[in-house]
């Protein structure tokens, strides 16, 4: 058996083809050489996905369980039929069918396959033994699986486009998009192998479909009478690499290469960058997926920085103040007030209420994590299936790293219980101080009821006892892991000051075990702080010293204590930036004074 053209993408059937016996009857065996080969391809640059009528959690359960979940992506798990799942599937995935291979042991599955995608190949498992090799030696190799991770944020992007339904601007706005430009010989020469490659295999978005020679390649770059670039993008899901490449002939002003690849496609990189070019001249050849026109210049994009004379610079800030991101419960929303007094800009990301009328608490390092680590299928399944998570349950502006510092209360991982997904190990934080559970389904059903919480009715309650095993509270050696991992996450060079919890005995037996875990998770907090790098803690136990200094429970405090952890912010930040204070206006502190004093809906 032949292959009539390259592989890209290997989909995958999975009971009877990728492992042995049907998941959804019972227990499967895994196939080691199927396991073997999928390693090895995606050393090479293959990529792997899933076409299965099955259920998606024991899926990924058996997947994870494998050792092999992270080497899929664009999973589509379920009971419709295959040939128009695979049709959108390469739709998402950018890639013509031709360049796909299906296998599958059902010939029906593959007919219909074939039918909805002409050009796909096909073949049933048997085929394997005479594949494999055709596979392996194929693509080239790609150690540290850079090309699985292009579909990885790929497949981040859509997720989040989803949360934003038709509105497909606002989420472009909120990307952060940023383009580096880097021009000339001696920055282009380093990435020679893959200017060549953009210009040969690319077609989608090659304007041009001028294919050359490397070496003749490595000449023309040196030629002054051509002004070679490449493009750079990454946004606040990740970095997309070099992702394309122009040559303009100065003397007639015309492009002679403008080639990208189809992984920024619908960013709108390739009409921004040839509005910063000046729309020269370019006479498109062939048939391109994306059309160009000499008056838009996108505007959710930004030159992250330009290696050239000629490119304009970027414009000054706006404003001196010191943009901050404030995360935590909507508490916090008392400093905002009183942190604008200062010079700062001030971003809230707090708790809020979810479509099922439930307070989401989104904070919690454990959820971060996940929403940075989980595959999106899986993400997705989380917060529709849960009405205390909601669909925008890993939505966060964290990643986006459009702020100078952050402010991050940790006292959710103080308080909530982790519950972990029997079949897949994923794990969901909830409530605080009791094991859902472990309590009553009709009792607890009736409480949500009174609270007007939607999908927490008896029914959900037990499935979820059935699903779902309580671990506790996050001890304080995870908690340290975790917040090392969010130092790791955000630019060493944006500090991270961190508000603790306070340490009052309340007598409140709804929370009897809160001081000493407060006292606990101050402690790890204190050590993790002291060894790491750009990082702060802003201490409230000095402010909170009697029952008189909280209302409802040990993490909300009476508003005047919001205006001194203000001014102890101001002054750890006027530190951090190496002034004596930061400017403040006596005017908007005593506007804000007078605000906290009133009830909480007249404010």
């Amino acid at each position: 058996m032949t292959l009539p053209h390259p592989v890209k993408l290997l989909i995958w059937d999975l009971d009877d083809t990728f492992w042995r016996g049907t998941l959804s009857e019972g227990a499967v065996e895994a196939l080691a050489e199927n396991l073997a080969l999928v390693r090895d391809t995606a050393a090479r640059g293959l990529v792997h996905t899933i076409v299965s009528k099955n259920d998606l959690g024991p899926v990924e359960a058996e997947l994870t369980r494998l050792g092999i979940r992270d080497l899929f992506v664009f999973l589509r798990v379920s009971w419709q039929p295959k040939g128009p799942v695979i049709k959108e599937l390469l739709e998402a995935m950018q890639l013509r069918a031709p360049n796909a291979l299906f296998l599958d042991d059902n010939a029906a599955n593959r007919q219909e396959a074939a039918f909805y995608n002409p050009g796909l190949q096909t073949a049933d498992p048997a085929d394997l033994p005479t594949l494999g090799p055709l596979l392996r030696a194929s693509g080239k190799p790609d150690p540290t699986l850079s090309r699985l991770q292009q579909y990885q944020l790929l497949e981040r992007q859509q997720a989040v486009r989803q949360q934003y339904g038709a509105d497909n601007l606002a989420y472009l706005r909120a990307a952060g998009i940023q383009v580096e430009f880097r021009e000339g010989a001696a920055a282009l020469l380093p990435d020679l192998e893959r200017i060549e490659e953009l210009i040969n295999r690319s077609n989608q978005l090659n304007f041009t479909k001028v294919r050359v020679e490397k070496t003749a390649l490595a000449t023309a770059l040196d030629d002054p009478s051509r002004r070679w670039g490449s493009v750079r993008v990454r946004d606040a899901l990740g970095d997309y690499g070099l992702v394309g490449v122009f040559s303009l002939n100065q003397q007639t002003n015309e492009l002679e290469q403008f080639t990208f690849s189809c992984r920024i496609l619908h960013l709108g990189i390739e009409q921004f960058t040839y509005a910063w070019l000046g729309f020269p001249g370019l006479e498109v050849a062939g048939e391109v997926v994306s059309e160009l026109n000499r008056t838009d210049r996108p505007d959710w994009i930004t030159v992250a920085a330009a290696s050239a004379d000629t490119a304009a610079p970027a414009p000054p800030r706006a404003t001196p103040r010191l943009r901050v991101l404030l995360k935590g419960g909507c508490d916090l929303g008392q400093l905002t007030p009183f942190l604008q007094a200062y010079e700062v800009q001030v971003e809230e990301e707090f708790n809020y209420a979810n479509e099922n009328q439930i307070i989401a608490h989104l904070e919690h390092t454990v959820l971060l994590r996940e929403g940075r680590e989980l595959p999106p299928a899986a993400l997705q399944r989380l917060g529709a299936s849960l009405p205390f998570l909601g669909r925008e349950a890993f939505a966060t502006k964290l990643w986006q790293f459009d702020y100078d510092t952050l402010i991050f209360s940790t006292i959710m991982d103080y308080t909530q219980e982790l519950y972990r997904e029997r079949a897949t190990g994923y794990e969901v934080p909830f409530g605080g101080y009791y094991d859902l559970t472990a309590r009553d389904p009709a009792a607890q059903a009736a409480r949500f009821a009174q609270r007007r919480y939607r999908g927490m009715d008896e029914n959900f309650l037990r499935q979820f006892a059935r699903d779902f095993t309580c671990e506790g509270q996050i001890s304080p050696a995870r908690f340290q892991e975790n917040l090392a991992w969010l130092r790791a996450q955000i630019p060493a060079t944006i500090p991270i000051f961190f508000l603790n919890g306070a340490e009052l005995e309340l007598a409140n037996p709804a929370e009897p075990t809160a001081l000493a875990r407060h006292a606990a998770l101050n402690a790890a907090l204190a050590e993790f702080v002291a060894g790491a790098e750009n990082c702060v803690v802003i201490d409230v136990r000095p402010l909170i010293q009697t029952r008189a200094d909280v209302t409802n429970n040990l993490r909300h405090y009476q508003p005047r204590h919001y205006r001194a952890l203000a001014q102890q912010l101001a002054a750890a930040l006027a530190a951090w930036r190496g002034q004596g204070q930061l400017r403040h206006s006596r005017w908007v502190d005593a506007k804000a004074r007078l605000l906290s004093y009133l009830p909480p809906a007249w404010r």
